[in-house]
């Protein structure tokens, strides 16, 4: 066997064995990032801290109301471009008891001619107040498809956390609608 025969078959080799070790880590990341969703429910469950299953049923169910006390909400409703669309809340404010379950619509008309999808993005101020206001259903968590010139009034439930900071007494929830692409799904 001559010196250049000998040498391609310790590249070979040498290649053979680089594509198992690099198999083998693509394999152990994809077994990791597999077991990550379980592991993190192991360590939450062991810690106390971050249970998901927790966290949703008290995000999504209202505590016991206060009615010592009265919070005024606002709602706004904005369109990064002039228009096209026609979009407002149906409603400019509501006197809400902290732990009580509301639910409100926004009013929104395509005005583009043509088939469209849009996102909802909202967003709460003051600042303190986000952690406190919490929404169980909203029309800003999937996009809304809307024919051309079609006209809905979508809804959102929420309610404010009893544990809103006593100075607060007015919330802003405001809304800014954007075009978007088509859900995948929405495709086939």
């Amino acid at each position: 066997m001559s010196s250049d025969q000998a040498n391609y078959q310790d590249k070979r080799k040498a290649h053979r064995r680089l594509a198992l070790q690099l198999g083998a880590i693509a394999l152990a990341a994809f077994g990791f990032g597999y077991a990550l969703v379980p592991l993190y429910d192991v360590f939450c469950e062991v810690t106390g801290i971050g249970d998901r299953k927790q966290l949703s049923r008290e995000s999504a169910a209202p505590t016991k109301a206060d009615v010592s006390r009265t919070v005024t909400v606002e709602f706004v409703a904005d369109l990064p471009t002039v228009g096209s669309w026609e979009f407002r809340p149906d409603v400019q404010t509501l006197q809400v008891q902290p732990g009580r379950l509301y639910e409100m619509t926004y009013f929104a008309r395509n005005l583009t001619g043509q088939e469209n999808w849009v996102q909802a993005t909202p967003d709460v101020s003051p600042a303190e107040a986000n952690a406190h206001f919490r929404k169980t259903e909203c029309f800003c968590f999937v996009p809304q498809q809307f024919k051309a010139e079609e006209e809905k009034h979508m809804s959102v439930r929420f309610f404010v956390d009893p544990a809103l900071p006593k100075h607060i007494d007015r919330v802003t929830l405001a809304y800014v609608l954007y075009a978007t692409l088509a859900p995948v799904a929405s495709l086939q």
